[in-house]
């Protein structure tokens, strides 16, 4: 095999895992460049205007799930301020408010049947199978509304292990940026640059093709770079309209094995924490909100005192709202407010200062929030971390364990195609 000496790195996308790649060659050396499509940097993290919400408020991920050791580091390099996460969990069933979820009923006798699963199969299966009887009714509504809420899953699809693997994992500290994740892909992107890394926005990647030097990277816009090695660091449903080249895009297409979920994130900031005395109870201090409405699931910036209520509408169901405009959806909103609290809609919206809907679904350049693993995903994570340049595969969705779908898992995957390109890129 003849000796390579690869010097040039053309990066896709700069969300966290591309950019954290960015940073590693440029410290290392390397020429990089990094192309997004988007007008900003962060990929599915976006800051939103702090005069808007007054914070930081994002409208992508928000939270440290937690020991996430990289991200940490990370932030302790920024200067940036961990903060955790405070205040009082609340659920709210049948119109009965409580500050603990009720004990899931047949919980000891899931868990152990979950324990003796040898063969992966997806839960809503594994549930129809070992626990379809109509006592086990609850059970299947409690570990069907997990799924889809939290891990933005398809039951049907989802992988039992990996559900299983996730479940059993410690669950360390919660918590959140002060300054917002934002914060955090300016600094990778200012270590980048710092190292002499480029960064170029609105350059939308069509074709990677080979050529006798190496690798043609297009754009839309008729740019054309060539380069030694390329990392694809874009979403999964994306890997499908980038041209490739046979051998990568044989590779690509084991990320249709992989689960991507879809999530509409609501923020509604207000005059005044209406919220904080209602009726007889003392809600001054609540953090999280768990409920039977269309939009079950809501947070405040606890142990911050801002006037805003977060909305998470995440799962399969996200998906049938997908023809409704932001307005819609943050009418949606309110009126699962309204039933949570047994107030008017007039009331909250006379209150409303300013909102914002986002479905990732209809971005662009995520056309989802994040991935899930499925029975064949540790395979297809497998075929698109092999090192197998010049072309190398990235991106939150190829994080083999339970981290998958976080920003923890976007900066380690990152970390590790910049380290395998280093390795191939000296190979003799």
């Amino acid at each position: 095999m003849a000796c390579r000496h690869w010097n040039h790195i053309v990066i896709i996308g700069a969300g966290a895992a591309g950019l954290m790649s960015g940073r590693e060659l440029a410290r290392a050396g390397k020429r990089v460049t990094v192309l997004e499509a988007r007008d900003r940097l962060g990929g599915r993290i976006w800051p939103l205007p702090e005069k808007e919400f007054g914070y930081p408020a994002e409208a992508g991920p928000e939270f440290i799930h937690g020991t996430a050791p990289m991200t940490r580091g990370l932030i302790k390099d920024a200067g940036l301020s961990p903060r955790a996460r405070g205040g009082s969990r609340w659920t709210i069933r049948n119109g009965v408010w409580s500050q603990s979820d009720p004990a899931m009923p047949n919980a000891d006798e899931f868990y152990q049947a979950l324990d003796e699963v040898t063969v992966d199969l997806p839960i809503a299966e594994f549930l129809a199978t070992k626990f379809g009887a109509p006592r086990y009714d609850e059970l299947r509504r409690r570990i069907t509304r997990t799924v889809e809420g939290y891990d933005a899953a398809d039951p049907n699809c989802a992988s039992t292990l990996a559900l299983r693997e996730e479940w059993s994992a410690p669950e360390g500290q919660h918590g959140r940026i002060a300054e917002g994740y934002g914060a955090l892909i300016d600094y990778l992107a200012g270590e980048c640059r710092k190292h002499g890394g480029e960064i170029r926005l609105g350059a939308e990647v069509t074709a990677i093709e080979e050529s006798t030097a190496g690798l043609a990277v297009r754009c839309r816009d008729g740019a054309t770079l060539a380069t030694d090695a390329a990392i694809l660091s874009v979403p999964l449903p994306l890997l499908a309209e980038i041209a490739l080249p046979d051998a990568a895009r044989e590779r690509a297409a084991a990320a249709a094995d992989i689960g991507y979920g879809n999530v509409v994130k609501m923020l509604l900031r207000f005059k005044t924490r209406w919220w904080a005395a209602w009726r007889n109870h003392d809600l001054s201090d609540l953090s999280f909100l768990l409920s039977d409405a269309v939009v079950p699931t809501w947070w405040t910036q606890r142990p911050a005192a801002h006037p805003v209520l977060t909305g998470w509408y995440a799962g399969p169901k996200a998906d049938r709202v997908s023809s409704l405009s932001e307005a819609e959806l943050v009418e949606m909103g309110l009126a699962s407010l309204a039933e949570i609290f047994a107030l008017p809609v007039a009331r909250l919206r006379s209150d409303l200062v300013a909102a914002r809907a986002i479905n990732w679904r209809n971005d662009l350049f995520a056309r989802g929030a994040y991935s899930y693993a499925t029975p064949k995903t540790r395979a297809a994570q497998r075929e698109l971390t092999r090192p197998d340049g010049p072309i190398f595969f990235s991106g939150e969705a190829l994080h083999a364990g339970p981290d998958i779908g976080t920003v923890e898992a976007a900066f380690a995957i990152g970390r590790d195609a910049a380290r395998a390109v280093l390795r191939e890129g000296s190979a003799t």
